[in-house]
């Protein structure tokens, strides 16, 4: 046979590659698992949650006490200036050190904060090689409900995500893939253990110019092996390893979130509001339970219409899907300061905000090299 096409003969009991997943039927039916599909595939198999609690007996309102005013001092206004243009290389020290503060006005910026503690249950049909290892099968008992599978809790307000293997949902059955055999035909160089040399196209010789030459990369041969199946014509099941049998279980995934919304009333259009999101603030209210109470009498009603939105939103949101285990808002009071200064016989301004004592500034009075 000529060497160019020298192709290896393959056993005729090896299958072609199976399908990548189980054929319609071939997976167990476990009572509250249905909607259970194979590889995790994200439709159908979430599982509603139990029906949900019943908000404690308690006030129908949550109500705020203590209201805070924030204060900031000449001093603190100016070091927060100073430390500000040091991280600006083209702004010039003088003026934040010789300014003359014309006023100092507070102003009052409340951050709502609602936090809903979520847990959501989906399954799939997932399958490992099966190698002898322990088979926990329907003889062991039925499979506990979705909601009914006991798990180790987070600590709450954390997100995380677990997966465990389902009880007594086990079982074995032969590959699907390669129908038992545990090898396949290879499909990239259709079982012949060569491929077409991709270096001279199959023809075995390059040209340069008008000089042809014996390809080096075939040697001439215009076929190469097959790096898929190193040249055998089949190679090892994907789907059993080689094994021959795969066991099949239920794989319950569990996810634990912790929904946020928060809220700042826009009340200072000159402010950027998404400064306030990397900046922390005084927190004097703070109200936990399974759900809580929108929040009445707060000086500012639009927290308080958010806070009734919010909880309105979030139980109609993710109660159909998952499961509340935990509701917490708390208020916030940021600290902001208008600062208003003149340098050189011209007047500027810059804010002051955040315990951190974070700079804004609209315009600078000069932008030449630190002196």
């Amino acid at each position: 046979m000529d060497e160019k096409h020298d192709f290896v003969e393959v056993d005729p009991n090896i299958p072609e590659e199976g399908p990548s997943a189980p054929p319609p039927g071939w997976l167990d039916n476990i009572a509250g698992y249905e909607g259970s599909n194979p590889g995790g595939t994200p439709d159908g198999n979430y599982h509603p949650p139990p029906p949900p609690y019943s908000p404690p007996d308690s006030d129908q309102n949550a109500r705020v006490l203590n209201v805070r005013e924030p204060t900031v001092s000449e001093d603190v206004a100016r070091e927060a200036l100073l430390q500000f243009v040091e991280k600006k290389w083209t702004y010039s020290s003088k003026p934040a050190k010789n300014l003359v503060f014309k006023d100092l006005k507070p102003i009052t910026v409340y951050r709502y904060r609602l936090e809903t503690y979520t847990e959501a249950r989906s399954s799939s049909w997932e399958s490992e090689p099966f190698t002898g290892q322990q088979v926990d099968g329907p003889e062991n008992g039925m499979s506990p409900a979705p909601w009914e599978v006991p798990v180790q809790y987070p600590q709450k307000f954390t997100d995380m995500c677990i997966k465990v293997r389902v009880p007594h949902s086990c079982s074995v059955k032969g590959c699907y893939g390669c129908q038992c055999t545990g090898s396949v035909r290879c499909g990239r160089c259709h079982s012949r253990g060569r491929v077409r040399c991709m270096h001279c196209h199959g023809s075995g010789h390059t040209r340069t110019g008008k000089d042809r030459r014996r390809c080096i990369s075939c040697h001439g041969r215009g076929m190469k092996r097959c790096i898929q199946c190193h040249g055998r014509g089949f190679k090892t099941c994907s789907t059993c390893n080689g094994y021959r049998n795969i066991m099949h279980f239920i794989q319950l995934t569990i996810t634990w979130k912790n929904q946020v919304l928060e809220f700042i009333p826009d009340k200072t259009p000159e402010f950027p509001l998404k400064k306030f999101a990397k900046v922390s603030g005084d927190g004097f209210f703070e109200d936990e339970n399974l759900l809580v109470y929108p929040i009445v009498g707060f000086p500012d009603q639009d927290i308080c219409d958010m806070s009734k939105k919010g909880i309105e939103e979030h139980v109609s949101k993710f109660s159909p899907v998952s499961r509340i285990l935990q509701q917490r808002q708390t208020i916030e009071l940021v600290p902001l300061t208008h600062a208003f200064y003149s340098y050189h016989g011209k007047d500027y301004d810059y804010y002051v905000y955040g315990r951190e004592n974070q700079v804004y500034i609209p315009k600078y009075p000069t932008a030449c090299s630190i002196l």
